[in-house]
């Protein structure tokens, strides 16, 4: 039985259906119920793929995006084991994004004068935050490092781009594979080791991202919360797509350094 309220090529499985899909995969391996069943997820992927990026990285196109993505699913459901307690959703997620940040930074090439104005742009953003104890806007970051606004914006969605910061990887791994924040909203009614291990990250995590600076905050809310675009953040902020995405770098580099403090780091 399908759901009437799909398109044809979007169609999803009844709960019941879905349930006998992955017994006829998991026990039964068959082939069909495994095009069924990567069929049924496929929209995890647009989703997945536009939270990562609301503009595709330099070099790539929604649909390498897409294609990356795809390869992360299938390996999600060949790998997924339905007697286990965490949904096929958190699982599949983690590995989506996973391949598709991988593709990204494989394809990543950035020429060396490019990295330095990056490092520039950082160190200038910091000491105008540090001297008028607020966010600089970008006019006054482009007379600062005597460049156009127009490159000053280029720059900081270049470098949100490279560094693919997320505020799933703080605690997570580079493979893709590792805890991811997701991950850790974990049932508060078992007491495991590895479980009781994840609620103190994450509560260390919430409190980290409580300490951050409240534009930043926001941003963080707006984007893994409410679902917002960069864009859509822009507008709420009153600034721009790019300023939205390099207020979500900062907010990262910051996550990462406070998670450090408390021992917590990203794996290799």
């Amino acid at each position: 039985m399908k759901s009437n309220n799909d398109s044809p090529s979007t169609m999803l499985l009844s709960p019941e259906t879905l349930k006998n899909t992955w017994e006829d995969f998991s026990v039964y391996k068959k082939p069909l119920a495994r095009a069924d069943l990567i069929q049924h997820y496929s929209y995890l992927v647009k989703v997945t793929a536009g939270r990562l990026f609301a503009v595709p990285p330099v070099g790539s196109d929604k649909e390498d995006l897409i294609s990356a993505g795809v390869i992360g699913l299938i390996k999600a459901v060949d790998h997924y084991d339905p007697t286990r307690d965490v949904k096929f959703e958190t699982y599949a997620i983690a590995l989506i994004r996973g391949a598709i940040l991988e593709m990204v930074r494989q394809e990543d090439w950035v020429p060396r004068s490019i990295r330095e104005k990056m490092r520039n742009l950082d160190r200038a953003t910091c000491a105008l935050e540090n001297e008028l104890g607020r966010l600089p806007s970008e006019l006054e970051i482009a007379e600062r490092m005597g460049i156009p606004t127009k490159e000053v914006s280029e720059l900081m969605v270049r470098t949100t781009r490279t560094m693919v910061h997320s505020l799933d990887e703080v605690v997570g791994s580079s493979s893709g594979e590792g805890p991811k924040l997701i991950d850790l909203v974990v049932d508060e009614g078992t007491d495991t080791e590895d479980e009781v291990e994840a609620r103190e990250v994450r509560r260390i995590l919430v409190q980290c991202t409580d300490r951050l600076p409240e534009r930043e905050r926001l941003v963080v809310s707006l984007y893994y919360d409410r679902g917002l675009t960069f864009r859509e953040i822009g507008g709420v902020l009153g600034v721009s797509e790019p300023r939205a995405y390099h207020l979500h770098t900062q907010a990262m580099n910051r996550l990462r350094t406070s998670m450090k403090e408390h021992g917590i780091t990203q794996p290799c």
